[in-house]
């Protein structure tokens, strides 16, 4: 069975809106499905689509293939904050957990790559030591 996420059109004529569902391949998009994942309403403005990334997750992990448009609409869920895209998949506890997280790796990476740009300072420091000292020598 060729699992696939795609959208179904809903609503009326010149007022359409999408469920994105879970659905056999060899059905058609209007036929049965297996599960909701989430709404798309195009005409809306803001905040438009709604998604249960942990739902998705589970599904494309047992190998579901999302549509083209399904996964630009994962990509922006995954890029605005979770309250924004996602229902009841994470906590705020979690959120500001993960922001502290990212902080501190930034700020590690800002340090290895201040460390990095002290090396060479120091090390034709110590040349320069050296030189010197070998002038003295001779």
């Amino acid at each position: 069975m060729a699992v696939k996420i795609r959208l179904r059109r809903m609503g009326s004529r010149n007022a359409a809106f999408y469920r994105v569902i879970v659905q056999d391949g060899r059905y058609a998009p209007t036929s049965r499905f297996i599960e909701t994942l989430g709404w798309y309403d195009p005409k809306q403005e803001g905040n438009n689509f709604s998604l249960n990334l942990d739902r998705v997750e589970y599904w494309v992990s047992n190998g579901a293939q999302p549509s083209d448009t399904v996964k630009s609409l994962i990509k922006k869920a995954k890029a605005l904050p979770v309250e924004q895209a996602v229902t009841g998949a994470v906590t705020e506890e979690e959120v500001s957990a993960e922001a502290v997280e990212a902080e501190s790796a930034e700020a590690s990476a800002d340090e290895e790559v201040e460390a990095k740009a002290d090396e060479p300072a120091a090390e034709e420091a110590a040349s320069a030591e050296e030189a010197a000292a070998d002038k003295e020598k001779a």
